[in-house]
This record gives C-alpha cells, structure tokens and sequence, in this order.
C-alpha cells in the first residue's frame, strides 16, 4: 500500500486539518515531471526546470509550515490532556476531603463520591482515548516527513540533500519521543501489586557511542558473534504490529552463535510481547537439515518427540510443551505466510555480578542487517527454496561482510547497551544504574528492536510506518558532560512533577521524592529566585548590615531572622520541626492511645550502678598507667650507672609522665 493510502486511512477525524499535508508536498516535488534517475550530482536536461526557488519553496513548507503545524497541535494537545488530568485530580482532592471529615453523613459523601467518581472514570477513558490517537498521529506524520524527505532526495536531491537536515530538527522537537507513561498511569490502578512487580525485569536499551573493538573485556579473546534471522511476511504485518505497540505482537526468528559451517546449535524462537512490554517466549533447538521442511510443515519435531516419548513416557510434561510449541510455531507461520526476511549479526559482551541476577548488561557492538528476502525475483537475496543465504554462510563471512552489494546491508553506527533491572533491588544498586543511564556517551532508545530497526533501514520502500530514533542515526549521540547532567536534572524534576500529580490523582505516592543536586540549573534557578526575594526584602528593610556574598546571604537570612527574637526567649522552638509545630491531628492505629505525659515528665530518671560506677572505672585505669609508668622510670634509673646521665634523664622524664596522667584525670571536667 503506498503512503498516502496509508496516510488517509490512518487520519482522526477531528483532527484531519492538523496532519501533514502529503499532496501538497508531492505537488511541490512535480513528481508528473521527469527527474536525475541517476541520483548523480550534476543534473541532466529533463530535470533542468526544477530551480531554486522550487527547492526552497519545498523546503520551507516540509519544515517550516507542516513540521512547526504537527509540532505546535502536539503541544496543545498535550498540555490539554494534562490539564483534563490535573481537574480529575482536584476532584479526587474533593472526595478525600468528604471521606475525611467526619461530621458528614454517610449517605451523602456514598451519593456525592460515587457520581464524581462516574465523571472521572468517564474522563479519563476520554483522555486515554485520547492520548492512543495522539501516540498515532505523531507516528504517522513522523513517518510522513521521513518519507516526503526521501521522495525528494530520490527525485530531486542533485543539489541538496534534506533528509539529513529533517532528521536533525526531527531529533529537537518532542513530538516524535514524548512519553505518554505518567498520563497513562491509571490504567495501572487495578494491578498495584508490589510482589508481583518486583519479579518483572525492566528493560533498558540504549545506544552508545562509535566502537572500534570487539574484544572482550579479559583480553585478546573474541567474542562469538551471534546471528538472528527474522521471519515475516511480504505485507510485513509483523513489523507494523510491533511498531504500532498492538497487544500480543510476536515475532519469530532464527539464532545461533557463531559460523553455520562450525555445526552450532540453532534455537528457533517465538516472542510475544504484551502491551505493558512483558514478552513471553518459547524457545527449541533444532538442526541445520530439517528448518526448511520445518518451515514448509514437512517436518513436525518427530525424532525430538520420540526421544522424549521412550525417556520420560507419553504424559510427560516436556512431551506435551515441545508438541504444543511445535505446533503453535508451525500454524503461526502457515497463518500469517512467514519467510525469512532480515539478518542481525553482532558481537555481545554480558556483564553480571556472579550469583546475583539483579542487574544484567549487555554490550553489542559491530551490528550489521542484512537482507535474507527473495521479494525481488529477478535479484532475490537468498534462493527462494532455501531457508538462508549460502554467500554469507558458507565463506564464513565476518563483519563488515565485504562481499554484500550496497543496499542490502546497513551497518548500525553505535553499539546497543541493554540493562535488564529487576524491581526490589537495593538503592545502591539503582543509583549506579541511573548514573549510567544518565552517561553523555549513551542515549535511550525506548523499546528498540534490531528486527523494527532492520526492518525500516532496508525495506523503506516497503513499509508505512517508521520507529522514533530513526531521527537520531544522522547526529552524534555524544553530548557535553555538563550539558548531559543539566538535562538530566530537568527531566528528573519534571518527570518527579508529573509522578506526584498522576500519583495523588490514583491514590498512591509510587513516585520516589526528586532531590536537587548541586550545580544543576534548576538549583541555580532556585538560588537566583531566592536571592532576588532576599533582595527584595532587604531593600525594604532599613538599617540592616550588607554584605559581599551574595549566596551566604541567601542561605543565612532566616537564621538571622529568628536570632533576634531568640535572644529574648531562647527556649521558645523556631523551627518548622518543633513540638509546637508539630501537633497535628492524625488518626491512630487500632490498639495505640496518644500518652498523656512524656517520659521525661514521668518522675526522676533511674541510674543504674554500672552507669554511676563508670568514673571509678575510668579512675582506676588511670592510676594503673601511671603505675606502669612509674614503675618503668624506676627500674631504668636504679639500673643506669653513676655515669649514665641520659638514662636517669629519661627516668626522670617518665616520673613526671607518670605523675601528669595521675593529675590530669582529677582536673579533667567531667
């Protein structure tokens, strides 16, 4: 299906003015119009009319008209679901404060809470509603710029290539990478259940900067590198539901380590990922001679299941989960016309804490895609009665694979960094994570997938629909440290903002508290907000000393502040934290009264005889060093002759030592 089908099937009604506008943009392309088939720098003679007030005609409307018209109707929009959000949480506010006072009659607050309740349940099912057609619309007409771009680099790109420049104000703007996560969050209410959560692993990819080696990290051994190929079909309606984020996605594929020729085990895998990003996979291994009858359905697993039939019987759990993922494999792939599509090769180092699964890292590096298709029949890439391409895999070809034509590879620019975090770990343990995480040299890659990423570098020309961080491939992931920490902190503190407003509107504080470091811009923006109000104020406060540092007088007003009325009742409690601040009304446990005393205002306070006895104790020990140290002095001077003057010295010496500890302990305050 060409785009603009595409296009015009995917349009919301109510927002169908706000899409971009495809045939304009091809209007201005003239694409009625001969153009350089030949893709060369110079052009010929039947693409001669195309001048440069056409280029720049194009150009100002692809970027400066529709991307600023998607760009701005995404902001106002979402500003607008935020806004619906934050009046569902007033409401909430208002049914707590029913539930909470207790002079209220029972059946009101039931008939009151129950209809706002009704109200907010019906707006947020608007909002999500909502929110789902936002996630489209961004991706459509993210994939429609894409698109326009390459169209007119193809046809029109003699002189000026725009795709580049397209990515690089795509990779600015929001509306390509907004996370709709903390306005979803209600759906979530219904399933706050700690445990199960803290046995879900999250999952973090992202991609890092340039790498030139793939060595491990204990020396000169090579890693092995791993294989994946992917299956789907001529329509690629696998790709589509993984980019689309449909429930259920799966995707099917072959992998093994290292050379076919070496007689590795190959593992035929199928994944199914929900939509809250949970996957569930069934793996099995099976050999070389019987994939292509497998896929074919010749083949059903039958020596595999002999096997396990005489070794552990016909009701045998292993027997019945190897039957059942056999056949499940085989009718997904009958069902939805599978065949080997797309080639993931890589090199992946792991890391992990021996014993401790907590936090898992993988690094792969040299990734390269490569088409394993036969759609084209004239050129197909693989023999279409085979399951794989015999020119990579019987000359045991190696990255970069030097013998693959141009435009049947692509060679990921970056390596792939994967942190697998289980829920529940140690805060330690997360505070690393999140440093790295937060690192200059990475960039996060929300749900990436070689086979979505393969899929949209090497078959454009055959899918509609592209993923989000196509736009960052064109610029340096690299950032300023400086520039890298100020971001983060900005997305810490919003994303602590949005955490706290969604957290109160379902009833829980799920969100953990945003502490501000020191040296981030919003610590700055604080400090000059406060120094300006302490400005203000000292200049409206007559006699009042100056002084050079600005930020000691930022930090030190209310202390002086509350200086002089404590200097005249010094027992009176300033602080924000003191008993008389501190009596609040809070309802108490069952079983638990508040005490009507203090401890301390319950009688005079028992010493017990060890604690009364510590002086003594303390006193003996003295005396038993000086002591020694008299005994020392002693034996050195009767011992030193008549003319040993420096030994009865030093005896002198420690007699005094000795008579000091014994005095100083008695003069000691205690």
């Amino acid at each position: 299906m060409r785009f603009g089908k595409t296009l015009e099937s995917s349009i919301y009604e109510p927002w169908r003015s706000k899409y971009i506008d495809y045939p304009k943009l091809k209007r201005l392309l003239r694409e009625d119009e001969p153009a350089n088939d030949s893709g060369s720098a110079k052009p010929d003679e039947k693409s001669s009319s195309w001048t440069e007030e056409d280029e720049g005609a194009f150009v100002d409307e692809l970027v400066n008209v529709q991307l600023e018209k998607v760009n701005a109707f995404h902001d106002e929009t979402y500003k607008n679901l935020r806004d619906r959000t934050s009046d569902c949480e007033s409401k909430l506010h208002k049914i707590a404060a029913l539930e909470d006072d207790e002079t209220r009659k029972l059946g009101e607050v039931a008939s009151g809470g129950d209809q706002t309740l009704q109200e907010m349940l019906r707006e947020l099912d608007s909002i999500t509603e909502e929110i789902n057609e936002l996630e489209k619309y961004s991706r459509i007409n993210f994939t429609g710029f894409l698109k326009a771009a390459k169209k007119h680099d193809r046809r029109r790109g003699f002189r000026y290539r725009v795709r580049p420049l397209l990515q690089v104000r795509l990779a600015a703007l929001p509306f390509n990478s907004e996370d709709y996560s903390p306005l979803l969050s209600h759906d979530c209410t219904e399933s706050r259940s700690d445990d199960l959560q803290s046995q879900k692993a999250r999952r973090k990819p992202y991609g890092t900067g340039p790498t030139n080696s793939s060595r491990a990290v204990d020396g000169e051994r090579q890693d092995p590198r791993i294989t994946s190929l992917y299956f789907d079909n001529p329509g690629f309606s696998l790709y589509n539901d993984k980019v689309c984020k449909i429930s259920g996605a799966s995707s099917l594929r072959l992998r093994w380590f290292g050379h076919l020729n070496d007689k590795t085990e190959i593992f035929l895998e199928k994944k199914t990922t929900s939509e809250s990003g949970d996957s569930d996979e069934i793996p099995f291994s099976i050999k070389e001679k019987y994939i292509q009858d497998f896929i074919t359905g010749r083949y059903k697993m039958e020596k595999p299941l002999n096997k396990l039939r005489e070794r552990h019987g016909h009701d045998s759990d292993a027997l019945k989960w190897l039957q059942s993922s056999v056949d499940a494999i085989q009718a997904f792939i009958q069902e939805n016309k599978l065949q080997p599509m797309l080639r993931a090769n890589y090199t992946r180092t792991a890391f992990q804490i021996p014993g401790d699964d907590r936090v898992r890292i993988s690094l792969d590096t040299d990734v390269a895609f490569i088409r394993e298709d036969s759609l084209d029949q004239e050129r197909p890439c693989r023999d279409p009665s085979d399951w794989h391409r015999h020119d990579i895999d019987a000359n045991n070809m190696d990255y970069p694979f030097p013998g693959i034509r141009r435009g049947e590879i692509s060679r990921f620019p970056y390596a792939l960094l994967e942190i697998k975090v289980r829920d529940g770990v140690k805060k330690k343990t997360n505070e690393w994570v999140r440093d790295l995480m937060a690192s200059h040299l990475v960039k996060e890659a929300p749900r990436f997938s070689k086979f979505v990423h393969g899929i949209a570098q090497l078959f454009e020309d055959h899918v509609n629909s592209f993923p989000f961080w196509l736009s960052d491939l064109e610029t340096d992931i690299r950032r300023d440290p400086e520039t890298a920490f100020q971001e983060e902190q900005e997305k810490k503190a919003k994303q602590a903002a949005e955490e706290q407003a969604v957290g109160s509107l379902i009833g829980s504080q799920t969100g953990q508290a945003f502490t501000v470091a020191v040296g981030s811009p919003i610590a700055k923006s604080l400090e000059a907000r406060n120094s300006t109000q302490v400005g203000g104020k000292r200049d409206q406060t007559a006699g009042e000393s100056d002084t050079d540092e600005e930020g000691d007088v930022a930090r030190s007003t209310g202390a002086t502040r509350s200086q002089g009325f404590q200097s005249f009742l010094p027992s009176f409690p300033t602080s924000r934290y003191g008993p008389s601040r501190q009596k609040i009304s809070m309802r108490l446990p069952p079983g638990v009264r508040e005490p009507g005393r203090l401890i301390k205002d319950t009688g005079p306070v028992r010493v017990e005889p060890k604690v009364w006895l510590a002086n003594q104790r303390t006193f003996v020990k003295w005396q038993h060093i000086s002591v020694l140290l008299a005994t020392l002095s002693l034996s050195l001077y009767n011992a030193a002759g008549e003319d040993n003057s420096v030994a009865r010295s030093l005896a002198i010496a420690y007699t005094l030592i000795a008579a000091l500890v014994a005095v100083s302990y008695l003069s000691a305050p205690r």
